[in-house]
């Protein structure tokens, strides 16, 4: 069953070579930050290209709870009146974050330095994940979380009415929690400190430096070490989205693996704590050009020209995995595609994502006639060559967008349809992919009760 009613199963077939333009939506986690922080600043701020998914439409609505004027003018092109660091009022219903993790967690970062309470649920698959790497850093504050067992949601946040200010170290690789810190640092006085041993993507930093924060990044021989003074005045911004690196990998990928594809893919964010999945690619042999570097909105893009080829399997270094977490279901589907094998270390945090990606991801390829060997850390993809993947299996994908649009992929190109049980999560991030995919060549249908 979909988050939001009856499954709504679809199926990918063979397809014949895809060509065009793939105008991919905004990024999405540039786009809940986007929301958030001009809910924090003292002004109007406008965005163009916000990604209207699902996930960032709850965070919209999230954001007018807690006081934030927040008003649609067309498609893509939004405003937000904030305010003020400080300034959030204390919303008078439950939050509901629907199936995202990062407006959740942000969110909860947010308020947990008001004194205030708020309540935070979701749909099925967020109730499921865990929130105490978020609840926990935010208690050094001085703030106090009621969830279910295992600190999942629905859970209450009492904010700090007088909060502290932190040094942290983050204990896994988390730009989510990483970004609650600093954003609960915002109203603490004094200085906030994270250290990552690991980098992970730097949207947040990117953009408080943006809308004014005081805020310094360096190495040391502790990782990296990012400081934020608290109390800032943030200034409103105009924000330009660049388009998702995480949405653009899928009719990249698919371009990858059906013969005869070539497509152009523009204004894709190369932010080098994004663009592991790639690099990667292009280690395997992928036939990817990218074209006309350039900056948009403060972030790295380039438009990305991609062609079928052949592809080989790699050792993918495990340190790596921070900058291409959400795309390892995909690299998956065209490692199934490539000779010889694709090893995958250090990817565990697949396990507590929208599903645990890493069991998802070989049940599935498994029924689609692939052999995959994991354990708790690690996914090893067996490829079987171009068009060598027999397909014909139906894939169960947990209420998880990236595991649905993945299998999708895959049935493209296999020699068999491929069925997911439910595609309805992928509006959650991608709402278009349906449109776009087969505007491309691709052939999928619905599949009617």
């Amino acid at each position: 069953m979909s988050a939001a009613g009856d499954a709504q199963p679809m199926t990918a077939r063979k397809s014949g070579p895809l060509r065009g333009v793939a105008e991919v939506p905004g990024d999405k986690s540039i786009s809940h930050r986007a929301l958030i922080f001009g809910a924090m600043a003292v002004g109007e701020t406008r965005i163009s290209g916000l990604l209207e998914g699902q996930d960032v439409l709850d965070t919209a609505r999230a954001m007018r709870a807690f006081g934030a004027q927040v008003v649609q003018h067309g498609a893509g092109s939004w405003s937000v009146h904030g305010v003020g660091v400080g300034g959030f009022a204390e919303p008078a219903d439950v939050i509901d974050c629907g199936n995202s993790g990062t407006g959740v967690r942000l969110i909860m970062g947010c308020m947990a330095t008001h004194a205030m309470t708020a309540t935070f649920t979701g749909d099925a698959s967020l109730r499921k994940r865990p929130m105490g790497r978020v609840t926990e850093p935010l208690a050094l504050f001085g703030a106090r979380s009621y969830g279910r067992k295992g600190g999942r949601l629905p859970m209450t946040v009492v904010g700090a009415a007088q909060p502290v200010p932190v040094r942290y170290t983050t204990p896994v690789p988390s730009a989510q929690v990483k970004s609650a810190v600093l954003l609960a640092g915002l109203n603490a006085p004094g200085q906030t400190v994270v250290i990552e041993r690991e980098p992970t993507r730097d949207h947040s930093e990117r953009m408080l430096l943006g809308f004014g924060a005081e805020l310094f990044v360096e190495d040391s021989a502790e990782g990296r070490v990012i400081t934020l003074t608290g109390q800032p005045e943030l200034r409103p911004q105009v924000v330009a989205v660049p388009r998702d690196p995480s949405s653009a990998a899928f009719p990249v990928c698919a371009a990858l693996v059906v013969e005869g594809s070539d497509i152009f893919v523009p204004g894709v964010s190369q932010n080098l704590t994004r663009n592991g999945l790639f690099l990667t690619l292009v280690e395997m042999g992928a036939d990817i050009a990218f074209q006309n570097p350039r900056s948009e909105g403060g972030e790295p893009v380039a438009d990305l020209r991609v062609r079928f080829g052949p592809l080989r399997g790699i050792e993918v270094p495990p340190e790596r995995a921070p900058s291409m977490i959400d795309e390892y279901p995909i690299l998956a589907v065209v490692a199934a595609f490539a000779e010889g094998r694709t090893v995958m270390r250090g990817v565990k945090e697949l396990r507590v994502k929208e599903s645990d990606r890493i069991d998802a991801m070989a049940r599935g390829l498994e029924a689609c006639g692939v052999r995959v060997e994991e354990d708790e850390d690690t996914l090893i993809v067996h490829g079987m060559g171009a068009g060598g993947v027999p397909g014909g299996a139906t894939c169960a994908v947990h209420l998880d967008h990236r595991i649905a649009m993945s299998f999708l992929v895959l049935g493209m190109a296999a020699k068999a349809p491929v069925t997911v049980d439910d595609a309805s999560p992928i509006a959650t991030s991608f709402p278009v992919f349906e449109g776009l995919m087969t505007g491309l060549g691709a052939v999928l249908d619905r599949v009617r009760a």
